[in-house]
């Protein structure tokens, strides 16, 4: 019989935010990303460089130590190419730490898109291209394969999960989202929907959330969060059950929760309570798969993620602003790739990241403290503002190259 287990999956990622980019630098300058100002919040460097020292660097430090504490301790992380590509520009050391950490053979990488990208909803081509690309950098960073598959955001329906069990994925996340899963509990594995090889782990949200979202929020009803408590939690969810899908951002710890709230002790105390009962593990996500087999089978037709209250995509496409933002984006695909440009194209693509149609929602009643929090914008309409006038720049370029025939910017 398998062990009681934990599948703990964090997801590592920051965007290339655009700078005050305006109406002015279209045709002028093309350095959409290159912020001057140190203090600013669209300064991509200082926001790498700020979260580093307190997540990343910490954080790497403290999975480390339970790797050496504690044999059975196990994770999985995914990290987007964007994220690689600044630690590999700032943070070499954060690379070097994240590869010692995989080194141990203890720690999975999961695949994603490159670009942190909705690509899946707007063009099957690009799509594809960026999680080849993504698969390739974890080849060439970490030396190791993927083998099981995350869309951006949790973007999940039956569509996505028959293209992964056609593209040869054995596994792929979701959210476990009540409707969704209506009597059933997200603590098994499942088949997806029209699906012969792949398995689906599901994010138990409530106790994911307890560390994402609520733990240092002295408002909710059970602050402070004690290992204790979190433990009974967890037995309560587990109980007859085989695992609890942890799944959360890995910013979760040193940059949403602070140092000064105590995350770090809590966790790596949780890990050793956890661990000192012998009918428990923790899993990677392949190792979750393998060890149970699918209770059943789980259909979402309609896309459900794992972001704001309403679990779907409104939160990057839900007002016009974001919709045209994205349609006049992937609109330019066919002739930015024939251009075989590649400042060009690499350009293109860092505008497909979703955290920049994610600056442009408008949901400020429900969930607008939430996108405030982690906007670098005064308004969701400078966000959309700087955007237009980026991809204004990206045509006037693509004028620009097909006259002269040469590379432009």
């Amino acid at each position: 019989m398998s062990k009681r287990g934990i599948t703990l999956y964090l997801h590592v990622h920051q965007p290339y935010r655009l700078r005050d980019y305006t109406v002015f630098d279209t045709a002028n300058t093309h350095d959409y990303f290159v912020d001057p100002d140190p203090l600013s919040g669209r300064n991509n460097e200082k926001i790498f460089r700020k979260v580093a020292d307190k997540s990343y660097r910490p954080m790497n430090q403290l999975l480390e130590k339970l790797l050496q504490t504690h044999p059975d301790f196990k994770v999985s992380l995914s990290i987007t190419g964007t994220l690689l590509e600044q630690a590999e520009q700032w943070g070499q050391d954060v690379i070097d730490s994240f590869r010692r950490l995989v080194e141990t053979g203890r720690v999975e990488i999961v695949a994603e898109t490159y670009h942190h990208s909705l690509a899946f909803f707007y063009s099957r081509a690009e799509f594809e291209s960026q999680v080849e690309a993504h698969k390739a950098k974890i080849r060439e960073l970490f030396g190791v394969e993927t083998s099981v598959f995350r869309n951006t955001e949790l973007a999940y329906n039956d569509e996505l999960a028959q293209w992964a069990d056609q593209y040869g994925f054995k596994g792929i996340l979701a959210e476990g989202w009540d409707p969704v899963l209506d009597w059933r509990s997200p603590n098994f594995v499942y088949r997806p929907e029209g699906t012969k090889d792949i398995s689906l782990l599901m994010k138990n949200y409530r106790l994911s959330d307890d560390l994402a979202f609520r733990f240092s929020n002295k408002s909710w009803a059970e602050w402070p969060l004690t290992v204790d408590k979190y433990s009974e939690w967890m037995n309560a969810s587990i109980n007859d059950q085989p695992l609890v899908n942890l799944f959360m951002d890995y910013e979760t710890f040193g940059e949403h929760q602070w140092a000064d709230t105590g995350i770090f002790d809590f966790f790596e105390d949780f890990v050793g309570r956890w661990l000192a009962d012998e009918n428990n593990t923790f899993y990677t996500v392949s190792e979750a798969i393998e060890a149970h087999s699918p209770a059943g089978t789980i259909s979402m037709p309609s896309t459900v993620t794992w972001a704001d209250a309403e679990r779907d995509l409104t939160a990057w496409i839900g007002n016009s602003m974001q919709k045209e933002a994205l349609q006049h984006l992937y609109a330019l695909e066919k002739d930015i790739l024939r251009t075989e440009d590649d400042q060009l194209i690499s350009d293109w693509r860092r505008l497909q990241t979703s955290d920049h149609a994610y600056y442009m929602c408008t949901k400020w009643f429900t969930d607008g403290d939430v996108h405030a929090y982690f906007s670098p914008y005064e308004s969701p309409y400078d966000a959309f503002l700087y955007y237009m006038n980026a991809i204004r720049d990206l045509r006037w370029r693509l004028h620009a190259h097909h006259k002269t025939g040469g590379l432009s910017g």
